[in-house]
């Protein structure tokens, strides 16, 4: 029973996610007042998505400090996801800048930590963690999926919703409208009220000290001492910052130039996430560490270069195959990278090692792409022109950056070791998977 309660809480956990991530920047770059002029500016969309890397760096200070030690944690996902309900509900009700940015913020500082705690619970939980853990964690993948295909399907036609199929002729797509957005709160109302029914999960260090060193990972600074595994750490940070390009910028990018189920036809990324995580074991052996860093890095270079390139046409395809590559991009370097940097940290420090790179990657890198981001859209937008952009000149910057930081990485890595621990456990998740 506990099983089947757990993968439930990971399936809403990413379903509240992606119900309204993906389709943000669209929403953001088609709302208009009444005369017809756009309410929020290109750099406001990279200001909004970057309030997703404020809000991981905050969550290592919340979980350590207070959600660790004081409260079970199936009553503190409870709190956190109500309030964030309440915080995305409101903030689909204003077209105000500031409120809509705080808004956001405040109900991803709710949502952060929920994903280190589900996590958590999941494998104080189980029976055997290290075997169960992944089959849990594929339903919040799963999760995400479904969400994207049902805000791809769904149009409104004179206030009505329904799904495209069944529409009458004229419905318009959800996905630039605030809806989305009233979707995922509804969600996570019903994941709150959902966590009650959890297993009870104590705190797990009710009792203990732990200091502000222990809580920042400053400890586990030591292990970039070794020259690899800095320049690892250095360039997984930095890959962070064109990576944010694609959770930014897709969805408006392809609702742009006109390919109908945005969302719908993103999931296709989550899907070969899938299939490339379950080979990815048999090609670590293959290939080695090192290699396959070097085939993820570099398929994203390739996969910028498509969505430059690609149009909506003759040329669609490529765009296609470059969410089709987001197994390859996130699989081959982020879970890899978590399994070399796991391998290389002594095992009193494998949690303070994870949480650095998190920090530095989803936190910091983040928030530089999501900043670069907002100012390639603003910098190539087309004047007097309909909120349209030059996207072959926006994606050929993370695609540049990539390549960049691609080869810094193939010079200075050298660390390669053919006997690595496949079956580590993945805590931490993507971002926006």
């Amino acid at each position: 029973m506990n099983t089947i309660k757990l993968s439930i809480m990971m399936f809403l956990q990413y379903f509240v996610w992606g119900a309204w991530y993906v389709t943000l920047g669209s929403y953001l770059l088609f709302t208009k007042d009444e005369n017809g002029v756009r309410i929020f500016t290109d750099q406001f969309v990279g200001s909004v998505y970057g309030n997703s890397a404020i809000a991981a760096m905050i969550a290592p200070f919340f979980i350590g400090l207070i959600a660790d030690r004081f409260f079970a944690a199936e009553k503190i996902l409870f709190a956190l996801h109500f309030l964030g309900a309440a915080l995305l509900y409101a903030t689909s009700l204003t077209t105000n800048s500031t409120l809509f940015w705080l808004g956001i913020l405040g109900h991803l500082l709710c949502y952060m930590p929920t994903i280190a705690m589900s996590n958590a619970i999941t494998m104080q939980n189980v029976p055997d963690p290290q075997k169960q853990f992944p089959q849990i964690r594929v339903l919040g993948t799963i999760g995400w999926i479904v969400a994207g295909l049902l805000i791809g399907a769904l149009v409104v036609s004179q206030g009505q919703l329904s799904f495209s199929s069944l529409a009458p002729e004229g419905a318009s797509s959800i996905e630039p409208t605030a809806i989305p957005l009233k979707i995922a709160a509804g969600s996570q109302i019903l994941l709150a009220i959902f966590c009650l029914f959890l297993p009870h999960t104590p705190p797990a260090m009710q009792g203990q000290t732990t200091t502000l060193r222990d809580i920042l990972g400053l400890d586990a600074i030591a292990i970039m001492k070794s020259p690899s595994v800095f320049v690892f750490v250095l360039s997984s940070m930095l890959i962070c910052i064109p990576l944010q390009f694609y959770y930014t910028l897709t969805n408006g990018y392809l609702n742009e130039i006109g390919i109908e189920n945005a969302a719908s036809k993103m999931t296709l990324g989550q899907m070969s996430e899938i299939f490339f995580m379950l080979i990815l074991p048999a090609t670590l052996t293959l290939l080695g560490i090192r290699w396959i860093m070097i085939v993820g890095m570099t398929a994203w270079v390739v996969r910028y270069l498509m969505f430059a390139y690609g149009n909506s046409t003759d040329l669609v395809w490529l765009i296609y195959a470059g969410i089709l590559l987001h197994g390859i991009c996130y699989d081959f370097f982020f879970v890899t990278g978590q399994i070399y940097i796991d391998s290389k940290a002594p095992p009193r420090l494998r949690s303070a090692v994870q949480g650095l790179l998190t920090f530095l990657t989803y936190g910091i890198g983040m928030y530089l792409g999501s900043i670069l981001s907002g100012w390639a859209l603003d910098r190539y937008a087309i004047p007097e022109t309909d909120n349209l952009h030059n996207w072959t000149n926006i994606w050929l910057i993370p695609a540049g950056l990539a390549l960049a930081i691609t080869i810094m990485f193939v010079a200075l890595f050298r660390d390669d070791r053919p006997a690595i621990d496949t079956n580590v456990v993945l805590v931490e998740p993507e971002p926006i998977t």
